[in-house]
């Protein structure tokens, strides 16, 4: 799945480039990513003559608020690709749904694989359509907690650190890449038990945690061979070439000098440095 720093950056890129654009009409070219609809036109229906008033982030879902009370829910998914083109710009075969607009473009949504989602809710039953909204734990970016909060939830629960940092419940958006790359800046093992943080460890980890989102969002995300990302102009992330660890097996660690390892932790690779306790 893309993680928080992909969701954000797309998000900040639509939030600067749609707010005041009106749709004129909208489009589906299948029932691939529509699968609350029972047909196309219910979807487009209810976007069409709408005004774009904000583009917001909830959890890894892009909300974009339309003016009549109504909100545009995208979920990308692991294929998913929200794009801005020019009206004449040819229609790549990967391409859901078309949006146009009165002035300026249109927004598409691609997705080879189907495991994109998009809908139109009621903007105050948004919790309501979206229950998985309320199991999410710390957004580190939209809003910022303090070191000692973040260490009082983390040492109420007897739990390996990546196994953590991986779980929504805890902290949104975080999967393997981020969380081994968290890790290394912080020092500290996979399998470590949260409970067995000292204060300094629980601040190095804070610090990390929260560096090492808004130094990905600073690069526009990261788009790696195994999970491909664009931004809205069709532009990779650039954060792949400051990773430390992450895909990095046998490669000299910046800290050690010795090779950076890799082990199968819960079904996924994690990589490590050896100065990591």
């Amino acid at each position: 799945m893309f993680e928080l720093p992909e969701v954000e950056t797309v998000r900040r890129d639509l939030d600067r480039d749609l707010v005041g654009k009106k749709v004129k009409d909208a489009a589906a070219m299948s029932m691939k990513v529509l699968g609350r609809y029972k047909n196309r036109k219910a979807f487009t229906s209810q976007l069409e003559g709408m005004k774009i008033t904000a583009v917001e982030r909830r959890g890894l879902f892009i909300t974009i608020v339309l003016d009549g009370d109504s909100t545009l829910v995208v979920d990308l998914g692991s294929t998913g690709s929200l794009r801005r083109h020019a009206n004449k710009d040819p229609i790549d075969p990967d391409t859901e749904i078309v949006i146009t607009f009165t002035q300026h473009g249109q927004l598409r949504l691609l997705d080879a694989q189907g495991t994109a989602s998009a809908f139109v809710v009621d903007t105050d039953a948004l919790a309501d359509e979206i229950p998985e909204l309320d199991g999410y734990g710390l957004d580190p970016v939209d809003e910022p907690v303090s070191w000692t909060a973040f260490g009082r939830t983390l040492l109420q629960t007897h739990t390996k650190l990546k196994t953590l940092l991986t779980d929504s419940s805890f902290v949104v958006g975080i999967g393997d890449i981020y969380a081994d790359e968290i890790l290394y800046h912080a020092g500290l093992r996979h399998d470590r038990f949260s409970d067995s943080l000292s204060s300094q460890e629980i601040r190095r980890l804070h610090r990390s945690l929260v560096g090492t989102l808004h130094d990905a969002i600073k690069y526009r995300g990261t788009s790696v061979e195994a999970r491909p990302f664009v931004d809205p102009f069709g532009q990779p992330g650039e954060y792949a070439t400051h990773l430390e660890v992450w895909g990095k097996h046998g490669d000299l660690s910046g800290r050690s000098r010795l090779p950076i390892k890799r082990v199968k932790f819960a079904g996924s690779w994690t990589y490590y440095c050896d100065t990591q306790v």
